[in-house]
């Protein structure tokens, strides 16, 4: 059993800019008992919320004061809970949580490494992003290479490129048209979903390899599993990971002494209306992440 126990965060955020949609995940896997789960304290809910479907002419991001606001509010929650010692566990929401849950680390603890489960390479920025949500640039972001009034939120940079693997991606044909920058060009450790799926255990281990002494943040965005396992998110992609290739790649990562916090994000229960989908994500993260094991 780790100590502490992953501390449960809400985190009541859609960076489409309304109200609904992943903003309802905290309270719904509350209620599916994500917090027994995880075996540790429930911190409540922070109060954030993202409105806008406006983008801002300086940072390209809808509701861009409140994705401002929501990350210094996350970074300074993540700070503390972390200089107390605590293991956080932030329940999203959207990936727009990542930037100020790093940057909290780094502000307790110093330099801090991340394995970042998805089935998007999140490297837009404020002008290629198509969408202008806040959640197509989190990675870019951490790494100091977003919209600069988004980036001095988080006190800087929080990653090194070398600090970060991005693994289970299936979005590179599609982002690169877009405009987004490749991840060769940053100097990023990337594995596709295909070279997830070959021996997902295994990449798992040789994260936690590279990890060495630092700290490591875990994130997993939902939609790193494939559309027909997991279709209550909003940006369904074929080919990407089953429930068991998803178990074994987090198992080494959730085992690791190192592994100072974790973040979940896009979940959408609107999207689930009998909640096997919200049920599954609670087995799973119990059965690889919870204080039993």
């Amino acid at each position: 059993m780790k100590d502490p126990a992953l501390a449960f965060v809400g985190v009541p955020i859609d960076s489409v800019g309304r109200a609904g949609g992943t903003e309802h995940a905290p309270a719904t896997l509350r209620a599916l008992g994500l917090v027994d789960a995880l075996g540790g304290a429930d911190l409540g809910d922070l109060d954030v919320r993202i409105r806008g479907e406006v983008r801002d002419p300086a940072t390209g991001l809808l509701g861009s004061e409140d994705v401002l606001r929501t990350t210094r509010t996350i970074r300074a929650a993540v700070a503390a809970a972390v200089g107390r010692g605590e293991r956080p566990f932030l329940a999203g929401g959207c990936c727009t949580e990542l930037p100020g849950a790093l940057a909290g680390v780094r502000d307790a603890r110093g330099e801090v490494r991340l394995a970042y489960l998805d089935g998007h390479l999140d490297l837009y920025d404020g002008v290629t992003s198509p969408t202008g949500e806040a959640a197509d640039m989190p990675v870019s972001v951490a790494l100091g290479l977003g919209p600069s009034a988004w980036v001095e939120a988080c006190g800087g940079a929080a990653l090194e490129a070398s600090d970060v693997a991005l693994l289970g991606y299936r979005d590179l044909e599609e982002s690169l048209a877009d405009g987004m920058r490749h991840p060769d060009d940053v100097g990023l450790t990337h594995l596709d979903a295909e070279a997830v799926r070959a021996d997902p255990a295994g990449v798992g281990r040789r994260v936690v390899a590279d990890v060495g002494e630092g700290d490591l943040w875990l994130h997993l965005d939902v939609d790193v599993l494939d559309e027909a396992v997991f279709p209550a998110t909003d940006y369904l992609m074929p080919g990407g990971l089953s429930w068991d290739e998803l178990g074994a790649l987090m198992a080494p990562l959730a085992a690791s002494p190192r592994l100072l916090g974790v973040s979940l994000g896009c979940y959408n229960p609107e999207k689930d209306p009998d909640l096997a989908c919200g049920r599954a994500l609670v087995d799973v993260v119990e059965r690889v992440l919870g204080s039993s094991n």
